[in-house]
C-alpha cells in the first residue's frame, strides 16, 4: 500500500507540472524555453540545497551524470522546443507513446519479455489516452516538432531507467539537474526560441522546478527501483488523465463523456497490466 501511495503522489507531482505549465503558457505569461530553463535552475536550486544540508556534498563526478543529466536535458530540450509547433494533446500522445515503446523493448533486451497480460494492458491504456488526446478536425503533424517530441520521450525512458539503479533518490535527482542546467539553457538559446517571461511565469516556473518537478523526480528514483520496468512504463500513462481532471477541478475546463470513457479504459489498461491476479483456490 506504501509503494502504491508513493507512486500515486508521484504522478500526481507529474500532473501538476503540467497544469503549471499549461497556466503559465496559455495565459501567456511564459514561452516554453524561457519556462523549461526556469523550471531546471528551481529544480536545481532546491535540490542542491536540501542534499548540502543533509549531506554536505553534490555526487557531481559520477558516471550516472553522463546518462542521468543527459537524458533529463534531452527530455526538457525536445519537450520545450517540440511544443512550439505541436498541438498540446498530440505531444503528450507522442511522449508517453514513446516512454512506452522504448521502455517495453529495453526490458525484453534485458532478458524479462513482458507478459502478454502487460502487454495487453499497456495498449488498452494507451489507447484510452488516444481517445481522449487525439485532436478534433484535421490532424497537421509538424515532422520536426513530433522527431523532437519523440527524442523528449526516449530522454525520458532512459532517465526512468537509469534511476533504478540509483542509490540516493535526492542527491542523484540534485546532481541530474545542476550537470543537466547549463546544457539545457545552452541548447535553447542556440536554437533562438524567444525569453518572454512574466513575474507570474517566473513564479508558476518557479513552482514547477523546484516542487513537483524537483521534488517529484527524487520520489520518482525512490520508487523506481521498487518497480517492474513495465510498471514504471505503464502507470505513468495515468499522469495525462491526472493532469486533465485536475484542470476540470482547478482550472474550470469541461469534463466531456469522451474523458470519462477514455479515462476508465486508461485505468482499466493500467489495472490489467500492473496487478496480479491470485488464481481461485479449490473448495
Amino acid at each position: 500500500m506504501r509503494l502504491f501511495l508513493l507512486t500515486a503522489l508521484t504522478m500526481c507531482a507529474f500532473a501538476a507540472n503540467s497544469i503549471l505549465n499549461r497556466l503559465a503558457i496559455n495565459s501567456g505569461a511564459s514561452d516554453p524555453a524561457g519556462f523549461a530553463v526556469v523550471r531546471v535552475l528551481a529544480g536545481a536550486v532546491v535540490l542542491a540545497v536540501l542534499v548540502w544540508v543533509k549531506a554536505g556534498h553534490l555526487p557531481l563526478r559520477n558516471h550516472r551524470r553522463i546518462a542521468g543529466a543527459g537524458s533529463l536535458s534531452l527530455y526538457m530540450i525536445g519537450f520545450s522546443v517540440a511544443y512550439l509547433t505541436l498541438d498540446a494533446g498530440l505531444g503528450a500522445l507522442i511522449l508517453f507513446g514513446v516512454v512506452q515503446v522504448a521502455m517495453f523493448a529495453v526490458t525484453s533486451m534485458s532478458g524479462n519479455t513482458p507478459q502478454m497480460r502487460q502487454v495487453a494492458g499497456a495498449a488498452i491504456a494507451l489507447a484510452g489516452l488516444t481517445y481522449v488526446l487525439w485532436p478534433s478536425g484535421a490532424v497537421q503533424v509538424n515532422l520536426v516538432g513530433a522527431a523532437l517530441m519523440t527524442a523528449a520521450g526516449i530522454g525520458w525512458a532512459i532517465y526512468s531507467l537509469v534511476g533504478r539503479s540509483e542509490p540516493d533518490a535526492l542527491a542523484g535527482t540534485a546532481a541530474n539537474f545542476v550537470v543537466a542546467l547549463p546544457l539545457t539553457a545552452l541548447a535553447l538559446l542556440i536554437a533562438g526560441v524567444e525569453w518572454r517571461m512574466s513575474a507570474t511565469g517566473y513564479m508558476l516556473a518557479a513552482l514547477s522546478g523546484g516542487v513537483t518537478s524537483g521534488l517529484g523526480y527524487a520520489l520518482w528514483y525512490r520508487v523506481l527501483p521498487q518497480l517492474a520496468p513495465t510498471t514504471a512504463a505503464v502507470v505513468q500513462l495515468s499522469v495525462p488523465i491526472i493532469a486533465i481532471v485536475g484542470g476540470v477541478i482547478l482550472l474550470g475546463e469541461t469534463a466531456s463523456l469522451r474523458l470519462v470513457l477514455g479515462a476508465g479504459l486508461v485505468l482499466g489498461g493500467i489495472a490489467l497490466a500492473v496487478l496480479r491476479l491470485k488464481p481461485r483456490q479449490g473448495v
